[in-house]
């Protein structure tokens, strides 16, 4: 049985903002790294997601943090809650 901390949580990522041509709409790309299984080199990859940004805000290479959210369209599970750190 999950606990009441992990339960009804959203999953939050932090990420930088590749495109912005859509209406209310960025693509975040969200880094990550793992060790591989045998090895044990650092490999990097990369996920994109489309992500709900409701004022517009949110530009290319602006970081941002996004959370877990209802389907809002097709591809959107996501949402963009604040600007982490605005692009030069």
């Amino acid at each position: 049985m999950a606990d009441k901390e992990t339960r009804g949580s959203r999953k939050v990522r932090v990420g930088v903002v590749v495109s912005d041509s859509r209406d209310k709409t960025v693509t975040v790309e969200v880094p990550s790294s793992s060790p591989h299984p045998r090895y044990h080199k650092i490999v990097r990859r990369a996920t994109k997601f489309h992500a709900h940004d409701e004022a517009n805000d949110a530009h290319v290479g602006d970081t941002v943090r996004i959370v877990e959210t209802r389907p809002l369209s097709k591809q959107k599970r996501w949402r963009v809650v604040d600007i982490v750190e605005r692009a030069r």
